[in-house]
């Protein structure tokens, strides 16, 4: 941090310099030093960027790995289709920024949409580039099964776990009920004949994780072990978050689940995001989940750091 000041300060200094060269007669003097101006006005935003961000406390779980929770709310069918389709932006985000992504559970509707699904992702700064995706994400648009072609509002919701480390969290065996059945597809029919699906029951809290993506029932085991984990990992970050956050506008982690985030109108081909009153357009290319969602994402971000640098500054006053 204090390199970074110092590194600021010689940048202001020369830009102060460079601005007397501005006046020179000369005026190929004069088109050097319009140069070396622009250079040390982006090396000043940049390093005064970097100075705020040092400042700002990494939170607990911000290099965590994570679990993602997508469920479909109100809206029957369209809220399914819509609840696929945010989950394949996520998997095309992941592959975007070369994180590895895991599906957990898939269960899906008899159109083709998606009742829940959760996935394990992995990779560098994941957790951090997606923990303000929480909440509920509302879509505006005339269904495929809507005959009469009225505009429908359907939601679906988004749950971002920070997922523990082995040394962070431990759970007690003893706190466990684990029960197995057999794997059923859409509709109810089997889709094997072993009894390799897994739910794990945490009995103090009551949460549930279960897993029937493999044939392995002890595959299946692992991976719903590792949902409930993210899950309790999660209860106890909240706790802790919430004594400490009461004020900020955008909450940290996964706060932000009932509330509305962003809504998603393909009659007018936008976005918006309802935290930071930001709006983009082109929404079959920010559902591929590559530079758009990026963008929005930095914003709100970028806004959260600003809250948390003003808390500090207000905790220091």
């Amino acid at each position: 941090l204090i390199r970074s000041i110092r590194e600021l300060e010689t940048k202001q200094m020369e830009m102060v310099e460079t601005e007397t060269l501005l006046e020179d007669e000369d005026p190929a003097l004069r088109e050097l030093a319009e140069t070396e101006r622009e250079n040390c006005v982006k090396d000043i935003q940049d390093l005064s960027k970097k100075i705020l961000d040092l400042l700002i406390p990494e939170e607990e779980a911000d290099l965590n790995e994570l679990v993602l929770e997508v469920t479909a709310g109100v809206g029957g069918q369209e809220a399914m289709l819509f609840t696929a389709e945010v989950f394949d932006m996520y998997q095309g985000y992941a592959q975007h920024h070369g994180w590895s992504f895991d599906t957990l559970e898939y269960m899906t509707s008899d159109l083709g949409g998606l009742r829940h699904a959760s996935a394990s992702i992995s990779g560098r700064l994941c957790y951090k580039k997606m923990k303000f995706e929480g909440g509920v994400h509302r879509v505006q648009r005339v269904p495929k099964t809507e005959k009469q072609g009225r505009m429908h509002t359907s939601t679906m919701t988004v749950a971002v776990l920070p997922q523990p480390t082995e040394i962070s969290f431990t759970i007690n065996q003893k706190d466990l009920r684990i029960d197995t059945k057999r794997a059923s597809g859409a509709g109810g029919q089997h889709v094997n004949t072993t009894d390799s699906a897994v739910r794990i029951v945490h009995l103090p809290t009551g949460v549930v994780a279960e897993c029937q993506q493999e044939r392995s029932q002890l595959k299946n085991r692992e991976k719903a072990m590792k949902a409930l984990r993210a899950k309790l990992y999660s209860l106890k970050l909240e706790e802790e978050t919430s004594k400490r956050y009461n004020q900020r506008k955008i909450q940290i982690g996964t706060k932000g689940r009932s509330e509305k985030i962003r809504t998603y109108n393909f009659a007018q081909d936008r976005i918006t995001d309802h935290r930071i009153g930001m709006t983009l357009h082109d929404i079959k290319n920010f559902l591929l989940g590559e530079d758009l969602l990026d963008e929005m994402n930095s914003s709100v971000c970028e806004f959260s750091n600003q809250e948390a640098l003003m808390e500090l500054l207000g905790e220091n006053g």
